[in-house]
């Protein structure tokens, strides 16, 4: 049985006794195990259904703990200064007495690591007094969570417990920033835009678009062509719905769908990404429970967290 915890410090206790606990971030609940122990992380996987060559965020209290584990240049340095905690994974080359769990880089060469923001998730990380190991509290590829209760839907029964933090502010995840090859490359647009990351650091390559399918080595999480995907299909673009289809909106709703999801009616991007993950659950589950076909959803257009949001609706709209 799963239990829902309100104290970091009993969490903490059973993560450093090898058990997961699901957490609050400020962009999703993380799937919490020690980076350190190679039979937590493969837990992880175990859990979530998660491909093994696909690495895990490692979450930490602060930037000088993070760069215990990997080598941050002066622009990793500089990045760190401006937005940990925060929600922005960098990648980076290991060190090579790094004590994190080969298996959650993925036996790669480079680690994903981070600062959550969230007061809960630094408490609780700061209690383990290891490196925390977490992506998303989900089975794999399915709709990230953003409260208690979409993980204990995703997860109940396989995971020791789960930390109550509420609803996730941000509700996208992290930015992934590729620093390891001495370039700048935006691997996942998430909670802080380009554009801030480029006013830090100078220009940074931008992702392959997600139905150009990924790299055959993934150096990040959130990179699979299928990913953030709700059981029923999800059409794009959306111009018309139909009385067989559930409707993201965005703006000005579409009239004659047989459900609607309001992610933003004045065309506020914040709100729309803290509500992108909770609506498609909510369709794909009363949408099923009606019989509906499909998720319509309307388009986001803009930059910056718009590109977020885009980004996550083409990856829960590719073929399964």
């Amino acid at each position: 049985m799963t239990r829902l915890l309100q104290d970091p410090e009993e969490a903490a206790a059973l993560l450093r006794a090898g058990e997961l606990v699901a957490f609050a971030t400020e962009t999703v609940y993380g799937l919490g195990g020690d980076a350190r122990n190679d039979r937590a992380v493969a837990a992880i996987f175990e859990a979530k259904g998660r491909p093994h060559f696909n690495p895990l965020i490692c979450h930490f209290p602060d930037a000088g703990a993070a760069f215990a584990e990997v080598r941050g240049d002066s622009r990793a340095q500089a990045l760190a200064a401006a937005f940990w905690p925060g929600p922005l994974t960098l990648v980076l080359p290991r060190r090579v007495d790094s004590r994190v769990a080969l298996l959650a880089g993925a036996g790669l060469d480079t680690l994903a690591v981070r600062v959550p923001a969230h007061p809960v998730a630094l408490e609780f990380v700061r209690a383990a007094g290891t490196s925390v190991a977490a992506p998303s509290a989900n089975r794999s590829g399915r709709v990230s969570p953003t409260t208690s209760a979409h993980v204990l839907d995703e997860l109940g029964g396989r995971i020791a417990a789960v930390l109550e933090g509420g609803e996730c502010t941000v509700g996208l995840e992290s930015t992934v920033l590729d620093l390891s090859a001495g370039g700048a490359a935006l691997l996942r647009p998430g909670g802080i835009p380009a554009e801030a990351i480029e006013a830090v650091i100078g220009p940074v390559g931008r992702p392959l678009k997600p139905d150009a399918g990924p790299s055959p080595t993934l150096r990040s999480p959130g990179l699979l062509l299928s990913h953030y995907a709700p059981g029923l299909p999800v059409r794009l673009e959306a111009q018309e719905a139909g009385p067989d289809e559930a409707l993201l909106a965005f703006g000005p709703a579409l009239q004659g769908a047989g459900l609607s999801f309001q992610l933003s009616e004045s065309g506020d991007l914040r709100e729309a990404a803290a509500r992108l993950f909770a609506g498609l659950r909510f369709l794909d589950a009363e949408g099923s429970r009606r019989g509906l076909l499909r998720i319509a959803a309307m388009p986001v257009p803009g930059d910056g967290l718009a590109e977020a949001i885009r980004d996550r609706l083409a990856r829960a709209a590719a073929p399964r």
